[in-house]
């Protein structure tokens, strides 16, 4: 738990105070990555990055994030930077690879970045686009792996519950393995998940579990039948594998186009998971054009390395923000520092 008062983390038997403001912006660097295409209408990434007692360490949540949601992606970096690793089952995590809502005939293109990955995760329910789309990109994806591949689709709860219904039987031909936040809300996934549930089609829930404020609620009423967890939104590893442990529910671990030091925090978490049954989704780092590391954690026969990422000082130099958009990073970081200190 976390106790504000005295700025105390404790992660189990582990007890850290809050580092200070100056420990966290003593090393900060501010990057903006770009992207090889699009993704969800960005075409860069920006990360704080900072350096721990344990090695680098990513702040990074989404832009258009409040403080008090993001001040639980700053949990996780503290957590990641300071913290020595939980004990590790595996030092290999197996990927997906990540398709963005592009035409048929990029799909390949995109593809051929995750070399050795049998499952690909495809995004769906993209705004300005329609069903259509989704079913021959999908038709693509699927040719691209094989009638032995894994298809699953994420519709980042893009859809109500009868566009869901009616998506999920269009899709359902290309033998999906699940479909991936279909709907926003948890009593929509459960109703989504009873409607499909006589065709054999899982339902896993992503932002009803990192954007909530009961993370455990869409397990604890039968709303998903796995969970997709992501280490920096949740507040770390420690904090994510308690929900796991909590949830009792199969989970795959996710990235959320992070730099190969965020990535690098995924991994850890997998690693930490006695019982991983499905690829994770943390081979995102093949879809930047540039990364933080000469040695990114890219998928290598369709899995990732669990090891810590060395920033490279003229990488950092070479995808530096703008003055004013590290300026705009680095008040962020104080608000959300604040937030986790308890000040107003």
């Amino acid at each position: 738990m976390r106790t504000v008062g005295n700025c105390e983390r404790y992660w189990g038997q582990t007890v850290i105070m809050l580092p200070s403001l100056p420990e966290l912006t003593s090393s900060a660097r501010v990057v903006s990555l770009p992207l090889r295409q699009p993704f969800r209408g960005i075409t860069s990434r920006e990360a704080l990055l900072f350096e721990g007692p344990q090695g680098w360490t990513e702040f990074s949540p989404f832009v258009e994030y409040d403080d008090i949601e993001a001040a639980a992606w700053l949990d996780g970096a503290i957590d990641f930077g300071w913290l020595a690793a939980p004990a590790l089952f595996r030092s290999r995590i197996r990927v997906n690879a990540t398709l963005p809502a592009v035409g048929p005939g990029a799909v390949a293109g995109v593809l051929d970045a995750f070399p050795g990955c049998r499952t690909i995760k495809v995004k769906v329910a993209q705004l300005g686009q329609v069903l259509a789309d989704d079913v021959a990109r999908v038709a693509a994806a699927r040719d691209y792996v094989g009638v032995e591949g894994r298809i699953r689709i994420d519709a980042n709860g893009g859809w109500n519950v009868d566009e869901a219904e009616h998506a999920i039987h269009a899709l359902a031909g290309f033998d999906l393995e699940y479909v991936e936040q279909p709907c926003a809300s948890v009593e929509e996934l459960a109703d989504i998940r009873h409607r499909v549930k006589y065709m054999g089609i899982p339902v896993a829930a992503d932002e009803s579990v990192r954007k909530a404020s009961d993370p455990l609620e869409v397990a604890r009423v039968g709303a998903a039948d796995l969970l997709v967890i992501k280490a920096q939104p949740l507040g770390g590893i420690r904090a994510s594998l308690n929900i796991v442990a909590a949830a009792k529910l199969p989970v795959v671990v996710s990235s959320a186009l992070d730099t190969s030091v965020g990535i690098s925090m995924g991994a850890y978490l997998a690693a930490g998971i006695p019982e991983l049954d499905y690829d994770c989704g943390l081979g995102t780092a093949a879809l930047l054009a540039g990364d933080v590391t000469s040695s990114p954690l890219i998928p290598v026969d369709g899995a990732i390395e669990v090891r810590r990422v060395e920033v490279d000082a003229a990488l950092l130099d070479r995808y530096a923000a703008s003055a004013e958009r590290t300026a705009w990073w680095r008040e962020r970081l104080d608000r959300c520092h604040a937030v986790l200190a308890g000040r107003p």
